[in-house]
């Protein structure tokens, strides 16, 4: 049996925000993504609950894997159930998946293993083109309603932070963003680029021991720490001039700036490093497949595609550098015996060489010479 204090979420970018190691996890998450089990993952969450389900089929999500692999129990909850789970309550989880919320019944679940995740995995492989054709279909419906980012048919705000002419770094919390973003310390040491994080983006920036220079988003997965950071607030705002994050940062007190465009926030993060006159646009932890945007609930990625093309060469993606840093290891780790295989007959030769032997003693007497006049 697994007992615990639960943590509740209706959105779990957020809960991963105040859960603590040992509590339970109680989340509403379709199809759990990769990103949001490997931060379960790090807080030590001691169970997951989902009220929604955790594999539908409609394409394979890695997220459940990972809790499962990791030996975090994963539940899904069978209606109907008694009540709610509240924040606090003491949640007990039976073996054969009854679910009781402080000792009373609540509802039955079901455990998820491997095997059940290999009937899912089939019928992702199943539906995978379906799904993709949709995407596609729906990407080329919204280009047209997107068209307003290739006009530039938007108001930039000022920006306190000098771009033009130089490199920005811009962190989203996506998938390997931690490992990406490890591989690209010397850059940033080198070459000083402006620092822009987006939303959760802002926190992985201060966690690797640097300030963001602008934070911008919806500021619905970054910490109040990040948010008083001392960086420039940039509110991201949809054109009909909707800002789900406005209240949060007005309650919070801080000074901010809104930018009114169609797309994610990161396609918003671009748009602005560009309209300011950046050099090279650097982007770590980016959603850019099919799966990254099926993760975020979104049915196209129109406004992307056309940022994309917008920003052209100035734009280099840095998701999943540190594969081929990896790579690059790999290959040191096979050519260095090689190497040393090759090095030593030649100094056991030099060792048995009478001439080469006595050239190494010349240049010892020269050198101890030189060093005794000092």
């Amino acid at each position: 049996m697994i007992c615990g204090r639960a943590c509740v979420g209706k959105k779990t970018k957020i809960l991963v925000n105040k859960i603590r190691p040992g509590e339970i996890a109680v989340i509403f998450h379709k199809d759990i993504d990769e990103l949001a089990a490997s931060f379960l993952l790090e807080k030590k969450a001691k169970a997951v609950i989902n009220f929604e389900t955790s594999c539908s089929g409609k394409y394979y999500n890695k997220g459940p894997e990972t809790l499962i692999k990791a030996k975090i129990p994963l539940i899904d909850v069978i209606s109907p159930y008694q009540g709610e789970i509240k924040e606090g309550d003491i949640v007990k989880i039976k073996d054969n998946g009854d679910i009781f919320v402080n000792d009373k019944f609540f509802s039955k679940g079901k455990f998820w293993d491997l095997d059940s995740l290999n009937k899912c995995k089939n019928l992702a492989k199943q539906n995978i083109d379906k799904h993709l054709l949709n995407f596609i279909e729906n990407t080329i419906d919204y280009i047209e309603k997107n068209r307003d980012i290739i006009y530039s048919n938007y108001s930039v705000p000022d920006v306190n932070v000098d771009i033009k002419g130089k490199h920005v770094l811009i962190v989203i919390r996506g998938h390997e963003y931690k490992e990406d973003l490890s591989i690209l310390r010397s850059y940033i040491e080198e070459m000083k680029p402006v620092l822009i994080g987006v939303d959760g983006g802002a926190d992985a920036i201060l966690e690797f021991g640097y300030t963001p220079d602008i934070i911008i988003g919806d500021m619905d997965s970054i910490s109040d720490e990040g948010l008083l950071c001392g960086a420039e607030i940039i509110v991201h705002a949809y054109p009909d001039g909707k800002a789900p994050g406005l209240e949060r940062i007005k309650n919070l007190g801080v000074k901010y700036s809104i930018f009114s465009v169609t797309g994610t926030s990161e396609d918003a993060a671009f748009l602005l490093a560009f309209e300011k006159g950046a050099d090279l646009i650097v982007a770590v932890g980016t959603h850019t497949s099919m799966l990254d945007f099926l993760e975020k609930g979104r049915k196209g990625m129109a406004s992307t595609l056309l940022v994309r093309l917008k920003m052209g060469h100035i734009l280099i993606d840095a998701k999943g550098v540190n594969k081929l840093y990896k790579r690059k290891e790999e290959n040191i780790s096979i050519i260095l015996p090689l190497v040393l295989t090759g090095i030593i007959p030649i100094f056991i030769l030099f060792l048995n060489s009478p001439i080469l032997s006595h050239v190494f003693k010349l240049i010892y007497l020269k050198l101890k010479l030189v060093l005794m006049m000092f």
